[in-house]
């Protein structure tokens, strides 16, 4: 990262919520081709989530800290605040010497920009201001939230606009939070009812409404130049797994995430 950092472009995509087994099956049965694609083999990394709910998750991502390998470690970082006696910071490693990785690639030249998804990037209070408060600009609409069924192609065409509209020679760190997987997502099962309320399937189905549009997206991000891409979720959810239900809460299915990082070519779909 030490060397992708001031060449190339950078892409955060967090997939709100997402769970890794609904994630891992997916992609093993072809149901999303369109990020599978990208995966390297084909297939999630197994991490573990830096929190249990969207805004501790983030606030550790933003610090550098992206999920870790489900693995014995240490295991060396992307991105690492620069402080002594730090054991996964490498040589590759991009150390930055600001309190948070975003106003860490702001100092690099990096244009940063959010467009938010869930509560915490609403701007309409004081929480909701903290994490869209560390970008440049930042971008967020009642279409862009959880209860639109069309979040994330709204959120997509905002993403559009925003790199349209920058010059060439300008770097871009561009964040988007897709909010499209977090409860309610009833709506994106065809048929489903508000009454028969979300399930493990309509969270499937609902990775499968971003996988249609997420193409858009990294067209975007690599219309330009070169870019690194990182697709993860920062959390996952229950859905009655051993009777619980939501998540910020110590449950295998919400601290297991799945997570990828990949090069974009110019001219990606």
């Amino acid at each position: 990262m030490a060397e992708v950092v001031g060449s190339h472009d950078l892409l955060l995509v967090t997939l709100d919520t997402l769970r890794h087994d609904v994630a891992a099956e997916l992609a093993a049965a072809g149901r999303i081709p369109n990020l599978a694609r990208h995966l390297p083999g084909g297939v999630w990394e197994k991490r573990h989530a830096p929190g249990s709910f969207t805004y501790a998750s983030h606030q550790a991502m933003f610090a550098g800290f992206l999920p870790t390998p489900a693995a014995p470690g240490p295991h060396p970082r992307l991105f690492a605040a620069r402080f002594a006696g730090s054991e996964t910071t490498a040589d590759g490693t991009f150390v930055f010497d600001t309190p948070d990785l975003v106003s860490g690639l702001a100092a690099e030249g990096y244009r940063t920009v959010c467009v938010g998804g869930v509560g915490f990037f609403n701007r309409q209070g004081a929480l909701g201001s903290v994490l869209p408060g560390m970008f440049q600009e930042s971008h967020w609409e009642p279409e862009f939230g959880v209860a639109s069924p069309t979040s994330f192609d709204e959120q997509v065409t905002r993403a559009e606009k925003v790199v349209a509209e920058l010059p060439h020679e300008q770097r871009l760190f561009l964040f988007v939070n897709v909010s499209a997987l977090h409860q309610p997502n009833w709506f994106h099962t065809p048929g489903a009812t508000r009454e028969a309320g979300d399930s493990r399937a309509t969270h499937a189905a609902a990775l499968e409404y971003v996988d249609r549009h997420i193409g858009r997206l990294f067209a975007a991000a690599s219309s330009r130049r070169r870019c690194f891409a990182i697709v993860c979720s920062d959390h996952g959810t229950t859905y009655g797994d051993d009777g619980y239900t939501g998540h910020r809460l110590g449950h295998e299915a919400v601290w297991t995430v799945p997570y990828a990082h990949f090069f974009l070519e110019p001219g990606a779909s």
